[in-house]
């Protein structure tokens, strides 16, 4: 779906015709993250899981310097697209060719989730889920927001010139990036839920970073080490679900929480430039803050273990 999607927008000479692509884009890349990242945290260790999402990073960064690549060669941006599309295709026999390798089921896991599907109120009748959800939403709020405002944040508020903003910009996904390569080994002294919360303290040293009033040099260090306390924060959750869910219930929750995510991505960014219009873009580090705080609670909620302590670093938020 997604490779036909592709050529799709190759051939669009229009937006109705690139929306229209764009559904079975999202159908198709949605369908693939959640039974992807629920193999992975179902079959691999939390190492896995992070390197994983290193190569999302790797692969978000590579594709707009290949478009990039296409257009200053000389051709149009419908080329960049048909490239991606001949990849994907590919990838898609590749993985049609390899379909003995996933197969490596877990009868106990088959046994108990039975011929029934859940559906999304059974899944947000489950223990906990309601707040995983929100917990999803809040975290993608936070990174998304920051991915597409950072630059202009540095632009209106630190003064710093268009050109370097935009590069600086880039500088949170570089922090993610790196940060979940590096997660993977951290992983071997600490498991999912510790990963979680030394990533919260690391964004909350990038947060106050942004905070200081020492110029733009103390942003760039700040939205770098927003990005590096990102890292860990997203696969670790993803990989500790079977573990509070229950391996048979893993992918329809896993399913749920990848839509929150989207929702999280896609409305709060807006929703923000709507904001910013009245309080300016000030505003941008005090909703990364309640941001923040939205999922350090609610993950507090599905982690019994870890409430208390997480009580604590949200008043020192809040103060």
């Amino acid at each position: 779906m997604t490779a036909c999607a592709l050529f799709g927008f190759s051939v669009s000479r229009s937006f109705t015709a690139l929306w229209l692509f764009a559904v079975p884009y999202g159908l198709g890349a949605g369908s693939v993250d959640a039974a992807l990242n629920n193999y992975v945290a179902l079959h691999f260790a939390s190492r896995h899981m992070s390197w994983l999402h290193c190569m999302w990073g790797i692969g978000a960064t590579v594709g707009p310097y290949l478009m990039g690549a296409t257009l200053a060669a000389g051709h149009g941006w419908d080329s960049g697209y048909r490239i991606i599309g001949f990849l994907q295709t590919v990838l898609t026999l590749i993985l049609i060719l390899s379909l003995p390798l996933w197969r490596r089921q877990d009868s106990s896991i088959s046994e108990q989730a039975g011929d029934r599907a859940l559906s999304p109120l059974d899944v947000l009748l489950l223990p906990g889920a309601k707040s995983s959800m929100i917990c999803f939403f809040c975290y993608c709020a936070l990174e998304q927001t920051v991915n597409l405002w950072a630059s202009s944040y540095l632009v209106v508020c630190e003064g710093i010139e268009p050109i370097r903003a935009a590069g600086f910009g880039g500088l949170f996904f570089v922090g993610i990036t790196a940060g979940r390569g590096l997660s993977g080994f951290f992983t071997y002294l600490l498991n999912d839920d510790r990963m979680v919360l030394l990533g919260q303290g690391i964004i909350a040293l990038g947060i106050l970073a942004i905070f200081l009033p020492l110029g733009p040099f103390s942003a760039y260090i700040g939205l770098i080490t927003v990005g590096l306390g990102c890292a860990p924060i997203y696969p670790s959750l993803i990989h500790a679900t079977p573990g509070h869910f229950g391996a048979y219930h893993s992918q329809a929750v896993i399913g749920m929480e990848m839509a929150c995510a989207y929702v999280g991505m896609s409305c709060m960014p807006p929703c923000f430039g709507f904001l910013a219009d009245f309080t300016g873009l000030l505003f941008f580090s005090r909703v990364s803050v309640f941001a923040a705080l939205g999922y350090v609670f609610l993950f507090s909620e599905t982690n019994e273990g870890n409430k208390l302590r997480l009580i604590f670093i949200f008043n020192i938020f809040q103060n």
